[in-house]
This record gives structure tokens, C-alpha cells and sequence, in this order.
């Protein structure tokens, strides 16, 4: 196909070539945001961690914090510091109760925003949960030419978005991005 994809000025051989390109190893960091979670209880972390190594991935950390901006930055900062992080994937407070605040935190932090990422994961939860996915802030971009990706913290959710969205793209983003 010579003609660009639906416009977007991203030929079909452009797009292969580039996933050709993309690492079939990324370097992860996962972080669950919640104020109730531990290790022993976080089924969307726990689902995170060994999908990612299922694909082929690598975790290289694990985090759980409390669903505070500050903390979420902290931790977030300290991973896009580190050259061993290449994509930082989240789980929790992407709602809008007044204790998520993920998407706050996060939103502020990038440079670039990854708008398709949101729309397709709300538009596929829409087919699950029917109008309810409105309620999500799930968001990607990048920061510090680091991917993050924040995605609810349900389990179903977290498990739509990576076998979906994420896993089957992540080298590719990654290769964009450039880290």
C-alpha cells in the first residue's frame, strides 16, 4: 500500500518495518496505585507482571503506593531516571472518585500524549461494560523518553488493555519512542 493509512501519513510498509525493528525484549516497570493493595492482593499487578513476561518481556520493578499525586511522581520520576526502564505500566486510580488521582499525577508529567491509546481502550470497554467505560482516565504517553501507559485497576480492565492494546504494541512504541 503506497497510499498512507486512513491519512494519518503512516504507510503500511513503514509500520512493519518499524515493528520489524522494535525489540522483542522491553524493560518494564509496573506500579500499582492503590490504597488497599499489598503484594499478596494485587490481582492486576500480579496479571501485569506475568503477561508482560508471557510476551516476553522483562519487569525490572515492582511497586505498590498509595493513590496520592506525590508519590505516584516520585516513584514515576525515579523510573524515567533510570537507563534499565523503558516503559512504566500502571494500574489504579484512573477512575473519578475523589481518591483516583493517577491520572492527576501522570497528565502532568507528559510531554507527549498517546490520545488513541485511551480512546481504543474506552472504546473496547464500551463492548464489555457498555457506557461505564466513560468513567475511565485511562492515558499514555511519554515522559522523559519513557512510555507510561495507566490503566484502571481491574482486573478485567488491566487484562482488555494488555492482551488488546499494550502487549501487542509494546516493542513498536517503545522503537518510537526512542529509549
Amino acid at each position: 500500500m503506497s497510499e498512507s493509512l486512513s491519512g494519518f501519513g503512516t504507510s503500511a510498509g513503514s509500520v512493519e518495518t518499524h515493528r520489524a525493528a522494535a525489540p522483542d525484549e522491553v524493560r518494564c516497570a509496573v506500579l500499582t496505585v492503590s490504597d488497599t493493595r499489598t503484594p499478596d492482593t494485587d490481582d492486576s499487578g500480579g496479571l501485569i507482571r506475568a503477561t508482560l513476561g508471557f510476551a516476553g518481556h522483562r519487569v525490572v520493578d515492582y511497586q505498590i503506593v498509595a493513590d496520592e499525586p506525590a508519590l505516584i511522581r516520585a516513584v514515576l520520576q525515579t523510573w524515567i531516571d533510570r537507563d534499565d526502564v523503558q516503559a512504566i505500566l500502571t494500574n489504579g486510580g484512573t477512575g473519578i472518585a475523589p481518591r483516583d488521582t493517577t491520572y492527576d499525577a501522570i497528565d502532568g508529567m507528559l510531554e507527549k500524549r498517546i490520545d488513541g491509546f485511551g480512546e481504543l481502550f474506552r472504546m473496547l470497554s464500551w463492548q464489555e461494560v457498555g457506557a461505564a467505560a466513560m468513567l475511565s482516565r485511562a492515558v499514555a504517553g511519554v515522559a522523559g523518553g519513557t512510555l507510561i501507559v495507566a490503566m484502571p485497576g481491574s482486573t478485567n480492565a488491566v487484562r482488555l488493555a494488555l492482551t488488546k492494546l499494550i502487549v501487542p504494541e509494546l516493542g513498536h512504541l517503545v522503537y518510537e519512542v526512542g529509549k
